[in-house]
C-alpha cells in the first residue's frame, strides 16, 4: 500500500500552489496574512480572558449581594409603626440602587477594557501592515 504525505499545514498548502501557480513573492504573501492571523488570534484571546474576567466579578458581585440580602432578612424585625417599615425598606432600596450603580460602573469599566484591547491589537497589525505595503512599494520605484 502506497504511503500518503503527511498533511500540509494551512499555509504549506498555499505556498505549494502559489510556487506551482509561479506568484511572485509568494511566501512573503503568505508571512504577511500570517502575521494578520496571529493578531486576529491575540485579539480574540484579550477579547476571550476580557469575557472571562468580565463573567467572574460579576459573580462575585452577585454573591456579595445575595450575602448582603441574606444578612439584611436574617436581622430583619418587623418596626412597630408604618414610618419605621418605610424608612427600613427606603434605605434597603437606596443600598440597592447605589450597589447596582457602583456594579454596572464596574463592568462598564471591565467591558471597556477588553474591548479597547482587542482593538488595539488588531490596529496595530494594520500599521504594521501598511508599513509592510508601504516600503514594499517603495521597493519596487
Amino acid at each position: 500500500m502506497a504511503k500518503q504525505p503527511e498533511s500540509d499545514s494551512f499555509l504549506g498548502m498555499f505556498s505549494r500552489f502559489g510556487r506551482d501557480l509561479k506568484v511572485p513573492n509568494v511566501e512573503a504573501i503568505l508571512a504577511h496574512h500570517l502575521k494578520n492571523l496571529e493578531a486576529l488570534e491575540k485579539s480574540a484571546r484579550a477579547g476571550a480572558a476580557g469575557a472571562t474576567s468580565l463573567l467572574s466579578r460579576q459573580r462575585e458581585m452577585l454573591q456579595d449581594t445575595l450575602r448582603e440580602i441574606s444578612d439584611m432578612a436574617q436581622n430583619y424585625k418587623v418596626p412597630g409603626n408604618p414610618q419605621e417599615l418605610m424608612s427600613k425598606q427606603a434605605e434597603f432600596a437606596k443600598k440597592s440602587f447605589e450597589a447596582a450603580l457602583k456594579n454596572a460602573g464596574e463592568v462598564a469599566e471591565l467591558v471597556k477594557k477588553s474591548g479597547t484591547e482587542s482593538v488595539e491589537i488588531l490596529r496595530d497589525r494594520i500599521k504594521e501592515a501598511m508599513e509592510e505595503i508601504r516600503s514594499g512599494y517603495e521597493k519596487k520605484k
